[in-house]
């Protein structure tokens, strides 16, 4: 089944692939940091079943990036240990654990075989065993600041769609009838095709005998045209139209391991500064397995001798492999590193890894073919410094991994830093669990301070792997911050629930940020990232930053006067939907589009589901019961509400009648009541803990809807909702309005009244807690009630129900009706526009959420970046901007872009030069017209500027100076006798700051000017 943890996936890998994915057994043998990485990103995804193999116990060393082994499980087996915690993750994957020796009969029983933590002898006897028998097979290793991944999917493997992407849609404006035909879409966005591609037509008024014939392929004319075959026998077109791509799969061969050891061509770049060191890898991890075959051990740390060993080894290597160019340093940095197992190495080469193992299922996205070698050598210390070989040694602490690549001294630092995260979603997650593992500011002077204003929701679920079911409605920060004391209990973390803007200038002031020695931005929106880069670069801080949108991904390092900034909103920026804020806050169509998507599928496509696999499977309930209360809860209580009809209490409808009633409920339930409850948890007035305004920036306010069956869209509503839901038991409905209105007539709506138990949590710990203990009560008790009922109830075959796939191209079967107008709806208590059937199809479609493969991969590559950032790196050569697909294995990392420079008065100026416009000294106290003491301190401009607007104290006249460009988003404010000016957008208009004034850092390419006191 389908379950609510995978309908995400769905909107990134389809309907057939999450079938395939569901019916996939798969083996990850070695359950270290790698091991560990991979299983939980392939249960996440949602396959049928993952074993994990290992033989081996725990070791200190383990600790280093191994999040669920603890101190406790020193000398006991690594799968054993981690089975529980995998099991968590997902309840509706079957996790396994053997801690036997691998071999071919176990091995049959997989479809997909991930070895990791293993020899070389082995990855060819069972890489040839795979080949032959049609076993995916997949290989990841990791040592130290390295790593590889190779993949073998067999002679002959079918990729249904190679680069996932949402096949392009446009409107059409106009089709010619002559031979070739030329179709020209409507000019507001590119038609986005290409030569050779194959289309359908839909929607066609007029021509209308396109909307019927197979995919014909099209050959580009100009962005917004394209011809067609032969048109002249169709009718004359009319107008409307939708024209989509096709997507073709194609059959792709791949060699055994033994085979492509020998084959140069088969590795994928992903450094273009760095081929030679990765043909060089490609030997040197041959010659890694060689030595410990030799020695049975991995190198000694920092040793020399082991070193010019393994060196003479390559060489050898390369007397077969004739490269040109051997990186011989990189080969002796490999030799001393060989025995740190880092966290974010193993993050970023797990989730390549893992998103290998989904691909091998579902047949979605081109694979890998078939070497991968990575390297993050540049976190070493810039300066060649050898250490003593005694002082990287194990110390018999959780660090040991880690100390062995940097040593004890860089460990020191690490714990002392003190960092501020902002956001605790899917990248937020895994940058926690990070810096857990690394003990980044796990020391006495070290603190992580984490604030993410969300609450958690079940879709959040298959992503942010630090929460479980019962964490469901809780705080996210409060939540991760406390799981991430259960990875390492030594983390200093406090928790905020405020959204960094100008609202919360009072908490994260000037103080609070000269306090930092960086941060980490793991932010769903563009907005959000340039207001925060605009406090870094005001404060002269570091910032990490990275998103994820599906498969792809970006990680950006900002470093003062060495790199530019994130810079302001650019008019490309990505348009992809912020899903930790869709349930309660949204803030644009696109926000209550999917959220009626995600009615659709919990509706008329999980409960069905549930309520099937109940009649079927007699361990259900048991199993659904240890998963945690709040989901027990919902599907339990979604079950027996299915099976019991309405006049008994239960939902299930036994007449068109009973399902016009309850389309009528719900429609009361999601556009009254439910925001009758939010308000009642959230006042209009409502503060956080800290006195700011909780209704702020993009939170809009709602207000409840009442029922007007005149009203269309409430109609649409309820005559959509209405039909699904007797789909789904087998009952008939039909399309007439008028028939519909008067069953609504007799229709019995019961009263509202919020409850107080669901209000938002109080900061004070014991309260929080005496609130928890009471819900988890009397959550139990209503559990044992569902059991019961479960128990007594009647199962027949008569009680099955017909779960319903979504299709949005089919408009007979009410999906999109039951989406525009659900979306639209919500859109009114929002104050949102609504959107019309066209735009909600083109829209819906798009909707692409985050998945747990690439935000591993991107928060990997985002604390690679710390790693530098501690050690103090001043060579903008050793950092790294990424930009990844994990879809299509495309990968460029480069040296990010210096800051841009300007020109005045002679001088070179950038935008990190403090003194230039980011603080005024203000040289005497400053008052309010009221007497009131405002400040002797620094100021910013902008501050400066709002106090005089304000009318609380006059601005001294300005020097004339001249003004420059910057596409660096600050005001520039002019002082002109009274009045005050800044250039927004374009600069060839002055716009007096009086009638167009916004205390938001937002304009988009701004002009600023220098600011001196007489």
């Amino acid at each position: 089944m389908i379950c609510l943890f995978f309908y995400l996936h769905r909107y990134v890998l389809g309907h057939d692939a999450m079938h395939r994915m569901g019916t996939a057994d798969v083996l990850v043998s070695g359950m270290r940091g790698l091991g560990v990485e991979i299983a939980k990103n392939v249960i996440l995804s949602g396959v049928k079943s993952v074993t994990v193999q290992d033989e081996g116990q725990t070791v200190w060393s383990d600790l280093s990036s191994q999040f669920f082994l603890k101190e406790s499980h020193l000398g006991e087996n690594r799968a054993k240990c981690s089975l529980q915690q995998l099991s968590a993750l997902n309840p509706h994957v079957r996790v396994s654990a053997h801690t036997g020796p691998l071999n071919e009969d176990l091995l049959l029983q997989f479809q997909v075989v991930v070895l990791t933590d293993s020899s070389l002898d082995d990855q060819k006897r069972f890489g040839a065993f795979c080949h032959l028998r049609g076993i995916k097979f997949i290989v990841a290793d990791t040592k130290g600041l390295c790593g590889q991944l190779f993949c073998d999917f067999g002679d002959e493997f079918e990729v249904l769609d190679q680069d996932g992407e949402m096949p392009a849609s446009t409107m059409i404006q106009s089709i010619s009838k002559e031979n070739p035909g030329v179709v020209i879409c409507t000019d507001d966005q590119n038609h986005g095709f290409s030569d050779g591609i194959k289309v359908s037509f839909s929607e066609v008024q007029g021509m209308t005998e396109l909307n019927s014939i197979r995919p014909v392929e099209i050959k580009v004319l100009s962005p917004y045209s394209f011809s067609i075959g032969d048109t002249s026998a169709f009718s004359k077109y009319e107008r409307g139209g939708v024209v989509t791509e096709v997507k073709q799969s194609c059959v792709l061969n791949f060699k055994p391991l033994s085979e492509a050891l020998l084959d140069y061509e088969l590795l994928k770049m992903n450094d273009f500064g760095k081929i030679s060191r990765h043909k060089t890898l490609h030997l040197a991890f041959q010659a890694l397995h060689s030595f410990v075959k030799k020695e049975h051990r991995l190198p000694h740390i920092q040793s020399q001798s082991d070193a010019d060993t393994l060196l003479v080894i390559v060489r050898e290597l390369n007397a077969v492999a004739q490269l040109e160019q051997l990186d011989e340093a990189a080969v002796r940095h490999l030799s001393y590193t060989a025995q740190g197992d880092l966290a974010p190495i193993n993050a970023f080469i797990g989730g390549l890894a893992a998103q290998e193992v989904i691909k091998a299922c579902c047949r979605k996205f081109t694979p890998l073919r078939q070497w991968l070698y990575f390297d993050a050598l540049e976190c070493l210390p810039e300066a060649e410094d050898p250490q003593a070989e005694c002082s990287f040694s194990a110390k018999g602490t959780r660090y040991d991994g880690q100390i062995a690549v940097f040593g004890p001294a860089f460990q020191e630092k690490l714990e002392r830093q003190k960092y501020f995260l902002v956001g605790a979603g899917a990248i937020g997650c895994e940058l926690l669990k990070n810096f857990a593992l690394i003990g980044l500011g796990a020391g006495e002077e070290g603190q992580i301070t984490v604030t993410d204003m969300d609450f958690i929701e079940r879709s959040n679920l298959n992503r942010q792997f630090l929460f479980r079911s019962q964490d469901i409605g809780k705080p996210k920060s409060e939540v991760a911050a406390k799981a991430v004391r259960e990875i390492n209990p030594q983390m200093k973390i406090t928790a905020h629930q405020n959204r960094l803007d100008p609202d919360s200038e009072g908490v994260y002031d000037y103080n609070f940020f000269m306090g930092l020695d960086g941060v980490a931005a793991a932010l769903d929106n563009v907005e959000a990232r340039v207001y925060l880069d605009g406090c870094c670069v005001q404060h002269q801080k570091p910032m990490l930053e990275g998103g994820t949108l599906g498969s792809k991904g970006h990680t950006t390092v900002v470093v003062p006067h060495l790199t530019e900034s994130y810079g302001p909103v650019k008019s490309s920026s990505n348009k992809s939907i912020p899903l930790c804020t869709l349930k309660n806050f949204p803030h644009r169509i696109e926000h209550t589009l999917q959220w009626a998507r995600d009615q659709f599928e919990g509706l008329f496509k999980q409960t069905p589901e549930n309520v099937n696999l109940f009649l079927r499977d007699s361990s259900f309930v048991e199993r659904t019961l240890g998963h945690g209360d709040a989901e027990a809860l919902e599907v339990l209580g979604g079950v027996w509400n299915s099976l019991s009809n309405m006049k008994d209490g239960g939902q299930r409808p036994t007449s068109w009648e009973d399902c016009v009633s309850w389309a009528r409920r719900k429609w009361q339930t999601l556009y009254n009541n439910d925001i009758c409850q939010l308000l009642h948890c959230f006042p209009p007035k409502q503060v956080t803990p800290t006195g700011l305004p909780f209704w702020s920036g993009t939170k809009r306010c709602p207000h409840p809807l009442t029922f007007d069956p005149i009203n269309n869209t409430h109609m649409d509503y309820v005559v959509a909702a209405a039909n699904l839901y007797g789909q789904i038991y087998g009952i008939n409905g039909t399309r007439d309005c008028e028939s519909i209105r008067k069953i609504l007539e007799k229709v019995h709506v019961p009263s509202f009244t919020p409850k107080s138990s669901v209000k938002i949590p109080l900061t004070d710990k014991e309260m929080q807690e005496d609130k928890e203990k009471e819900s988890d009560d009397a959550e139990k008790a209503q559990l044992e009630e569902l059991k019961r009922k479960l128990a007594s109830s009647l199962k027949s075959s008569a009680m099955q129900t017909y779960p319903i796939d979504f299709e949005k191209d089919d408009d007979s079967n009410f999906h999109m009706d039951y989406i525009v107008a659900a979306s639209n709806l919500r859109a009114e208590n929002y104050d949102i526009p609504a959107a019309d059937r066209h735009q909600s199809k083109l829209i819906a479609g798009r909707i692409i959420p985050a998945i747990a493969t690439t935000t591993a991969a991107v928060a990997g590559l985002m604390c690679l970046e710390l790693y530098k950032l501690v050690q103090g790196h001043k060579k903008i050569s050793s950092y790294r901007t990424a930009y990844i697909n994990l879809a299509v294995q495309y990968f460029v990392l480069s040296q990010p872009s210096r800051p841009a420079q300007f020109t005045i008065a002679g001088n070179k100026y950038t935008l990190w030069d403090r003194d230039l416009i980011q603080y005024i000294k203000v040289r005497r106290p400053y008052f309010s017209q009221q007497g009131n003491f405002l400040c002797t301190e620094y100021y910013s401009v902008h501050t400066l500027c709002m106090f005089y607007f304000l009318q609380l104290t006059p601005l001294p006249p300005l020097h004339t100076v001249p003004i420059v460009y910057s596409d660096w988003p600050l005001y520039t404010y002019i002082h002109n006798q009274t009045t005050l000016f800044y250039y927004h957008t374009s600069p060839k208009s002055l716009v007096s700051l009086e009638e167009n004034f916004d205390t938001t850092i937002t304009p988009l390419f701004i002009v600023f000017t220098l600011l001196f006191f007489r």
